[in-house]
C-alpha cells in the first residue's frame, strides 16, 4: 500500500505546526544521516549489572516452566507462527524475508525503504516481527530455567546473524522507533536471562558490534521521537526501550543523558495515553496491555538500576492494572475493541499462557488485589521475574472499593447478568490524538459474551497494510454491532491509520448496578444531520438485554448489524433467530428477536465485499454468521431488539 498526494496532504492536516516542525527537523536529520554516521564510542571495563537476584527462576512455577521449555524446544527446531503464518526456518532465518508474500525487502539507506508498500517490501508485520527478537527472549528464558546451553548458543548464534545482516541505518529493521525500542528491551533481558551463561559478556559488553548496535539503536531513539499526532503507544515502546537500554547498558557517555530523557518522555507519554480511569485512551485494548507491559518493564529496570522513577509512573500503571481487572469478564478476557496486532512489551513465556491472567497476576505481587478482583488461577512465567526486581513500594491513592462499572472519561461502560452475562457499551471518543490512529468506526457498539463465550461479537482487527479493502471492513461501522445510515461510517477515514472527521459520543445515563435492571444510554453526531441514541437494559430476573435504536433526523437508509461470535450457530427465520452454542461440553441456546420492520439476512464469509467474518487474532480471520437488517428510519419507535438467553 502506497500513500498518494491526498493521503499526506490529510495527514499534514491533522497536524499543529509544532509538530510539522518537528518533522521538518527529522527529515533533514535524515538526510544528513545518510551520509554522516558517527561510529560509537570506545568503551572500556563495562560491566553488566542489572541481574536477577538469586532464587527469581526457583520461583516461576513448574507448569509455566513446562511451557516454556515446550515453546523453546519447537523453536529450536525452527517451528513458529507469526500472524496465522507458519513458519519452519527459524533455525537459520532470513530477516528481511516475508512468507506470506515471498518477498524480501530491500536492503540500503533505512528511510528509503517503502515499507508501506507490499508490493516492493512484503508485508511488513511479518517481517518485523521476529526482529523484535522475542522469541530469543523465550530461548534465553528457557536457558535460565534449565540451564541447557543449546538455547544460549541459539540465541548468541541468532543475535550475531541480525547485527551482521542489519548493520546501522541500513535495511527494513531501522525505520520504526517502536521496533527498536521493543528489540531494546528484548536485548536486556536476554543479556540477564544469559547471565549464568559463559558466552554472555562476550555476546554483549565485550562485543563491539553489540555495543555498535546498543549505541546506535539509542541514538535513533534520541533523534527520531513519535511525534504529535502519533504519539500513541510507538512513542511509550520508544522510551521504555531506550529507558531500559539506558539503565542496563549504561556504558556509553550520553547513557545518563539518555536515560533522563527517557524516563521524562516515558512519564509523560504513560500519562498522556491514559485516561484519569485507567484505561488507555486509544480506546483499543491491546494497546492498554501493550503500554502496561512496557511500563512494567521500564519500572523492572529502574529499581534494578536504582534510578527513581516518579510516583505518577507507577499509579498510572497501577490505574491501569485495576481498570484491567474492572473489565474483564469470567473468563479473564478484556473487551475487543479497536485495533490489535498481537503486540507485546516483553515475552517470556511458552504458548497457552494467558496475557491477561499474567498482567493480573503480576498487578497482584507489585500492587496487591483488591478484593473485588477476579481471582486468576494460571501461572507464567514473566511475574515473578518483574516482581524479584520492581521494588514494592506504597502508593498514597485511594483504589476503587468495589468493581468499577462506568468509565465515565473512556466511555465505556460493562453491564453484567446471571449466568457470566457480560456486556461491553461503547460512548466514549472516537480515539486517541486526531489521527485516532487504531479508532474503529464502532459508536455505539455493543459486544455480549455469555461465560465468556463471545455472542454478540467486536469481529477484531486482522489487517493493517497491504490488504486495503479488508482493513475497510474490519474497522467500518458495518463491522460493528450498530446502525449504519446511507451506507457510510459514523466517522470519515483518511486512510489505514487516519480518521479525519470523527463522530462525538456521549453517554447520556448508566447505572450497571441498578436493582434487577442495568441500563446504558448514549448517543452520537456522527452521521452528519442526524443524531443516532441508543438505550441499553440487561434485566437480571428474565436475563433478557434489550437494545432500542432510535434517528432523530431526515428518513434515512438503515443498516442495523449483529456480529455473532464464530462459536454460534444461528437459524434465523424472518425476524426472529435462534443461536446455540457449546461451552464446556454444555449446550447452550439464545433467542435474538430483530426489529421487524427491518428486512433481514444471514450473511457469512463473504468476500465481494467482506461481511460475516471474525478476527481472532492479527493476520488470522474465519467466517462467522452476521445478521444485518436493512430498511428507513422513519419509524416513531425505534428498532428494539432483545437477546434472551435460556436456561
Amino acid at each position: 500500500m502506497t500513500m498518494s498526494a491526498g493521503w499526506y496532504l490529510r495527514r499534514l492536516s491533522r497536524m499543529e505546526p509544532r509538530e510539522v516542525g518537528g518533522r521538518v527537523g527529522d527529515a533533514v536529520r535524515r538526510r544528513r544521516w545518510r551520509s554522516a554516521r558517527p561510529d560509537c564510542p570506545s568503551v572500556t571495563g563495562a560491566r553488566f549489572t542489572a541481574v536477577l537476584p538469586a532464587g527469581t527462576m526457583a520461583a516461576v512455577p513448574p507448569d509455566a516452566a513446562k511451557r516454556l521449555v515446550a515453546e523453546a524446544d519447537r523453536l529450536m527446531y525452527g517451528h513458529a507462527e507469526y500472524f496465522g503464518v507458519v513458519r519452519e526456518d527459524l533455525a537459520d532465518p532470513d530477516w528481511s524475508w516475508d512468507p506470506k508474500t515471498g518477498r524480501r525487502a530491500p536492503s540500503g539507506y533505512a528511510f528509503d525503504v517503502p515499507y508501506r508498500n507490499e508490493d516492493a517490501v512484503g508485508d511488513i508485520k511479518q517481517i518485523w516481527e521476529l526482529s523484535r527478537h522475542q522469541y530469543l527472549t523465550v530461548l534465553a528464558a528457557a536457558y535460565a530455567v534449565t540451564g541447557d546451553e543449546r538455547y544460549a548458543e541459539r540465541v548468541a548464534e541468532h543475535l550475531r546473524s541480525w547485527w551482521a545482516a542489519n548493520p546501522p541505518l541500513r535495511g527494513v529493521h531501522w525505520i520504526s522507533g517502536i521496533e527498536l525500542g521493543i528489540r531494546l528491551l528484548s536485548w536486556v533481558w536476554i543479556r540477564r536471562l544469559l547471565d549464568g551463561w559463559p558466552g554472555a559478556a562476550g555476546l554483549f559488553e565485550g562485543n563491539p558490534v553489540a555495543l555498535d548496535q546498543i549505541w546506535h539503536h539509542q541514538r535513533w531513539l534520541a533523534a527520531f521521537p513519535s511525534r504529535g499526532s502519533s504519539a500513541n503507544n510507538h512513542v511509550v515502546a520508544e522510551a521504555a526501550g531506550q529507558f531500559a537500554a539506558a539503565c542496563a547498558f549504561g556504558w556509553f557517555p550520553t547513557s545518563a543523558r539518555w536515560r533522563a530523557d527517557a524516563l521524562r518522555s516515558l512519564e509523560r507519554q504513560l500519562r498522556a495515553n491514559t485516561f484519569g480511569s485507567g484505561l488507555n485512551r486509544e480506546l483499543a485494548t491491546e494497546y492498554h496491555g501493550l503500554v502496561l507491559e512496557l511500563g512494567l518493564a521500564a519500572v523492572a529496570e529502574a529499581d534494578a538500576a536504582g534510578v527513581p522513577v516518579p510516583a505518577s509512573v507507577r499509579l498510572v500503571l497501577l490505574r491501569m492494572t485495576d481498570a484491567l481487572a474492572a473489565v474483564v469478564d469470567s473468563r479473564l478476557r478484556p473487551p475487543r475493541q479497536g485495533d490489535a496486532d498481537d503486540g507485546h512489551g516483553l515475552v517470556v513465556d511458552g504458548a497457552g499462557t494467558d496475557r491477561w491472567a499474567s498482567l493480573l497476576a503480576t498487578g497482584d505481587a507489585v500492587f496487591g488485589r483488591l478484593a473485588w478482583w477476579p481471582a486468576v488461577t494460571g501461572t507464567d512465567v514473566r511475574t515473578p521475574l518483574l516482581a524479584a526486581l520492581i521494588e514494592p513500594t506504597a502508593l498514597s491513592v485511594s483504589r476503587p472499593t468495589g468493581r468499577p462499572a462506568h468509565f465515565a472519561d473512556a466511555g465505556m461502560t460493562i453491564l453484567r447478568g446471571p449466568g457470566e452475562i457480560w456486556c461491553r457499551c461503547d460512548g466514549g471518543p472516537h480515539g486517541f490524538l486526531s489521527i485516532a490512529a487504531h479508532a474503529h468506526a464502532d459508536a455505539l457498539s455493543v459486544e455480549v459474551r455469555h461465560d465468556g463465550v463471545d455472542v454478540l461479537a467486536d469481529p477484531g482487527t486482522f489487517c493493517y497494510h497491504g490488504q486495503p479493502e479488508w482493513r475497510r471492513y474490519f474497522r467500518s461501522t458495518l463491522g460493528h454491532n450498530t446502525l449504519q445510515l446511507d451506507g457510510g461510517d459514523q466517522s470519515v477515514s483518511g486512510g489505514p491509520f487516519l480518521w479525519t472527521r470523527h463522530a462525538r459520543s456521549r453517554v447520556l445515563a448508566a447505572d450497571a448496578s441498578g436493582e434487577g435492571v442495568a441500563r446504558w444510554c448514549a448517543e452520537h453526531d456522527g452521521y452528519q444531520g442526524s443524531v443516532h441514541r441508543r438505550r441499553v437494559e440487561l434485566t437480571a430476573a428474565s436475563r433478557e438485554l434489550r437494545v432500542v435504536d432510535e434517528v432523530r433526523g431526515p428518513r434515512r437508509a438503515a443498516h442495523l448489524a449483529f456480529h455473532l461470535g464464530p462459536a454460534i450457530a444461528a437459524d434465523l427465520a424472518g425476524h426472529r433467530a435462534v443461536l446455540t452454542w457449546t461451552r464446556d461440553g454444555e449446550g447452550r441456546s439464545a433467542e435474538l428477536e430483530l426489529p421487524g420492520q427491518l428486512s433481514w439476512r444471514a450473511h457469512r464469509g463473504e468476500t465481494d465485499p467482506p461481511l460475516g467474518w471474525y478476527s481472532a487474532g492479527f493476520g488470522r480471520k474465519e467466517p462467522a454468521t452476521t445478521l444485518v437488517g436493512t430498511g428507513f428510519t422513519d419509524g416513531a419507535d425505534g428498532f428494539t431488539t432483545v437477546l434472551r438467553f435460556r436456561g
